[in-house]
C-alpha cells in the first residue's frame, strides 16, 4: 500500500486543510502482506473521524492500511474538525467540502473512480452521522454508508452533558439556535425522504456497542429505518465509545462492503 499525508488548500473553507490516503500497490516480495492493486481507477472508501479526532486518527487507533492490503480498494480520511460534516452557523462549510469539493479534489490528485458503485463511506461517532448523512442527501454518489457508535439523533442532542435541557455553546455554533429537527441535518427525517424518494438508495449498516453512551441514538436510528424500504444491516453487541471496538468493527465494515457489485 502507499500511505500519503496531503496538505492542500480548499476553496470552500478558505483555508489549508489535509486528508489521509491509501492507495492500492501491488507487490510481490513484501513480508507479511499479500497487497492487491487491480489497476485502473481505485474503488474508495472515505473514512470518517469522530469529534476530537483528525485525519490521522484511523491510522493510529486500528490496522486499517493491513485491512484494506488485499481488497484493492482507496481508502481516503479526511480533516473536518469539529464541525460535524455541517455547513456550520458559525464556522466552516464542511458539509459544502465533504460532499462536493473533497471527492473533486481528491479524484483529481489521485487515480480514485468516480462510478457510484464504488464509492462507499463509513465513520465513527461524529463521522457516524457524517456518513449516514452522505448516504442518505447524495445517494446519487454513494453505494453504501456505514455508522460505527454513531451519533445518529442528533435532533434530539444538545450536546451539553451537565444540561440537557440546554444547547451547548458548540452545538449552537454548529447548527444554529433553531432545531434542526424535520431538516436535511436530521437524520430520522433524511430516512423518510430517503424513503420516498425514487431515485438509488444506499445500503446502509449500523453497529453500536451496548454500553455506548449513544446506544439509545442507535436505537432509535434503527426504528426509524425499519419503518422504511432501506436495507440497513445492523449489529450489536459488547461494546463501549472506545476504539478496541472500533478497530474490530471496521473489519465487518470491509468485509460488507458491496464490492464489485
Amino acid at each position: 500500500m502507499a500511505l500519503i499525508e496531503c496538505k492542500f488548500y480548499s476553496d470552500v473553507l478558505g483555508l489549508s486543510t489535509s486528508m489521509t490516503v491509501i492507495l492500492p500497490q501491488q507487490t510481490t516480495t513484501q513480508i507479511g502482506l499479500n497487497n492487491v492493486a487491480k489497476g485502473g481507477l481505485h474503488p474508495t472508501l472515505y473514512l470518517l473521524h469522530g469529534l476530537s479526532d483528525d485525519d490521522s486518527i484511523w491510522l493510529r487507533r486500528t490496522s486499517i492500511e493491513r485491512y484494506v492490503a488485499e481488497m484493492g480498494i482507496a481508502v481516503v480520511m479526511p480533516q473536518v474538525h469539529r464541525s460535524f460534516y455541517t455547513d456550520m452557523a458559525s464556522g466552516g462549510k464542511y458539509w459544502t467540502f465533504i460532499s462536493e469539493e473533497l471527492p473533486a479534489l481528491a479524484r483529481s490528485f489521485f487515480p480514485l473512480s468516480a462510478r457510484r458503485e464504488d464509492n462507499f463511506v463509513a465513520g465513527l461517532s461524529m463521522g457516524g452521522y457524517g456518513a449516514v448523512k452522505l448516504g442518505l442527501r447524495k445517494p446519487e454518489a454513494w453505494a453504501a454508508a456505514a455508522s460505527l457508535s454513531g451519533a445518529l439523533d442528533m435532533a434530539n442532542h444538545t450536546m451539553n452533558w451537565e444540561d440537557p435541557s440546554k444547547k451547548s455553546q458548540e452545538y449552537i455554533r454548529i447548527f444554529g439556535q433553531e432545531d434542526i429537527a424535520g431538516t436535511p441535518d436530521d437524520l430520522l427525517w433524511l430516512l423518510g425522504e430517503a424513503d420516498r424518494s425514487e431515485g438509488p438508495k444506499p445500503l446502509l449498516y449500523q453497529c453500536c456497542g451496548t454500553e455506548d453512551f449513544l446506544y439509545k441514538d442507535n436505537q432509535t436510528f434503527r426504528e426509524a429505518c425499519a419503518k422504511t424500504s432501506l436495507s440497513l444491516t445492523y449489529e450489536e453487541g459488547p461494546g463501549a465509545h472506545e476504539w478496541g471496538y472500533w478497530d474490530t468493527k471496521i473489519q465487518d465494515v470491509l468485509a460488507w462492503l458491496p464490492l464489485g457489485k
